[in-house]
């Protein structure tokens, strides 16, 4: 039945919703109401109470096409559409499928389409989910897994979106995440902290179509030796990197090597340290590498236009990241002060010291709070790597602890021009990729890295952006720019000059009491 004919038959489009309200109050009242446990009450009022939303949201869209007016409507291509009737669509919102009546406007010929202005005014999408509900289940599909979420919508929402169009749905929410970061303006910061900057890189289990053309020829050249189980050497699937990186600001700490022993115990807090501000974390497995580096460089030329702060980039000391950096720091025309991570090094200094020393021992320990110290104190890393290889040459090691003593050794030497951690502490700049790592670990690994998952490369994507924007704070934002994005493509853009006529009648002013 017509919105309008709906009106006239029940006297008002609210009284199904007040019905439906006098029942609540009518269940709540009865004596089994009164004697049943507070929980099953709870359910009661949830499930009902959701009804009730559903017909109110009905009312309202019932009463907008009772009072949609006939305006005229001319496309993109210059077409005035002339014939109108009356449509509806189903949408699903988040308490459940509603009908949305409006006029269609239509002109003859092959390949006009039809315009409808009341879907510009609601902002209605492409697809028969809301955009409430698109923004649910792109916060949850950040959260959990798909099933999970579609689990989430059956118990606490009237939604009743399937598996496959959760995944799609948070592809389509993730889209704009690009050109959100790219048109937002971002006020230069007025400090002279530091601005940090820090890279890595996280393995995710890919389908096999959607890995990188080197890693497809790669696993078709290891076939499976067993049909049940792998053998030795064997990986069970193969993954692509995907490019990790942060940027934030955060004071200068002033510190001594003393001070960098004093905090390696497990039991110790550094109380005062500062924190990270303005922090945005953010990660892609479909752009290449190289553009992340370069996203991140233009966000810190936002930060700091004048170029007045000093730039410090904590990297692990991977050569592709070193050589990313400086291509990227020169096509933006900075300076960059790089730190290699100190946690790395610790973890090569014990793999060599276990060459020397029984995993475990206080020999162990003290080995590598010696090397530790002369890095700290400013000894080169060179120097370092020497007399650890000068050491080794005097022992009869085995071939496990060679390897470790040459890898702990190229590693210190190659990197030596970038510990310069004596200046790093005297400057207070940080010397760990902690907020990297934990990046990693946040982006990638707790959500993309769960056993047995394979993803697609548009899935994985997405599901990296929507837990950016969680973890960078900017996720009402970028809704915000995202529903607007989607106002332009799927109405507007439609529309002779972009802009859609509004269908409504104009407001009333609202009567004055004049003294």
């Amino acid at each position: 039945m017509p919105a309008a004919a709906r009106a006239i038959v029940n006297d008002s489009l609210f009284c199904e919703s007040r019905r439906v309200m006098t029942e609540i109050e009518d269940e709540l009242v009865v004596q089994e109401a009164m004697t049943c446990p507070i929980e099953d009450v709870e359910r009661l009022v949830e499930q009902r109470v959701r009804e009730l939303a559903r017909k109110l949201l009905q009312a309202n869209l019932d009463l907008r096409a009772a009072k949609e007016r006939e305006v005229e409507v001319k496309g993109a291509d210059g077409v005035e559409r002339r014939q109108v009737r009356t449509s509806t669509r189903k949408l699903e919102t988040i308490v459940g499928e509603v009908t949305v009546e409006r006029r269609i406007y239509q002109a003859p010929g092959w390949g006009v389409d039809s315009l409808a202005p009341m879907d510009a005014v609601l902002n209605l999408p492409a697809e028969r989910y809301s955009h409430h509900v698109r923004r649910v289940v792109a916060e949850q599909a950040a959260r959990s897994s798909f099933e999970e979420v579609v689990e989430f919508l059956v118990k606490h929402t009237g939604a009743d979106v399937p598996k496959r169009q959760v995944e799609e749905l948070s592809q389509r929410a993730a889209q704009d995440f690009d050109g959100f970061y790219a048109e937002r303006s971002i006020v230069a910061e007025t400090t002279d902290d530091l601005l940090v900057l820090s890279f890595d890189g996280k393995g995710i289990a890919m389908r096999h179509e959607d890995l990188r053309e080197a890693t497809q020829k790669a696993a078709e050249a290891t076939p499976r030796r067993l049909a049940t189980r792998l053998t030795s050497g064997e990986k069970p699937n193969r993954k692509r990197m995907a490019t990790v990186a942060t940027i934030y600001t955060i004071a200068p700490w002033r510190r001594t090597a003393a001070d960098i022993l004093h905090t390696l115990r497990a039991d110790d807090v550094e109380a005062d340290r500062p924190r990270p501000r303005n922090k945005r974390v953010w990660a892609s497995i479909e752009h290449a590498a190289s553009k992340v580096y370069d996203d991140a460089f233009a966000e810190a030329r936002r930060r700091d236009p004048a170029r007045r702060r000093r730039w410090v980039v904590l990297l692990d000391g991977q050569r592709d990241q070193l050589r990313r950096v400086q291509r990227a720091a020169n096509k933006a025309g900075v300076t960059v002060t790089i730190v290699v991570d100190i946690v790395h090094v610790l973890e090569y200094l014990w793999r060599a010291a276990h060459a020397f020393h029984p995993p475990g021992t206080e020999d162990a320990e003290t080995w590598v709070r010696h090397r530790l110290l002369a890095l700290l104190d400013g000894r080169s890393g060179g120097t370092v790597a020497k007399s650890i290889r000068f050491m080794a040459a005097r022992r009869d090691l085995d071939a496990a602890g060679q390897r470790a003593v040459d890898k702990c050794s190229g590693y210190l030497a190659k990197l030596s021009r970038w510990m310069h951690y004596d200046a790093a502490l005297a400057a207070g700049l940080p010397i760990a990729t902690g907020v990297i790592e934990g990046a990693c670990r946040y982006l990638v690994q707790d959500r993309l890295g769960r056993t047995g998952a394979r993803w697609s490369l548009a899935g994985a994507e997405a599901v990296l952006r929507l837990r950016a924007l969680r973890a960078s704070g900017d996720f009402d934002a970028y809704w915000t720019f995202h529903t607007m994005k989607e106002r332009e493509r799927n109405h507007l853009s439609r529309y002779a000059n972009a802009t859609a006529p509004d269908p409504m009648p104009p407001a009333r002013p609202a009567l004055r009491l004049l003294k």
